[in-house]
């Protein structure tokens, strides 16, 4: 496992972006479970990008969904190019 390197906050930010756009609408658990982190972590991170209008907090049947806003696409599309970007520079 010596290719495997800790996960930065955007990559984090990515990952959780990226569940609730494959999904549309997501509950906080599923977010947790398809961004691999911790449901008190992933709560963080989720508040944060709500805050900052990368997700939108919809409530459904009285439940707390999450659904990725414009920007929070733009952002996981401007962050995939530029992970490629990185990764084309390292070889």
């Amino acid at each position: 496992m010596p290719n495997e390197r800790k996960r930065t906050k955007y990559d984090i930010y990515a990952d959780i972006i990226e569940m609730i756009a494959k999904k549309d609408l997501c509950s906080l658990t599923r977010i947790s479970y398809g961004a691999n982190m911790p449901v008190d972590r992933t709560k963080k991170s989720v508040n944060f990008l709500v805050s900052h209008g990368f997700i939108k907090e919809i409530t459904v049947d009285g439940r707390k969904k999450y659904r990725a806003t414009k920007w929070g696409l733009e952002y996981l599309e401007i962050f995939k190019r530029v992970r490629k970007f990185f990764a084309a520079l390292e070889e």
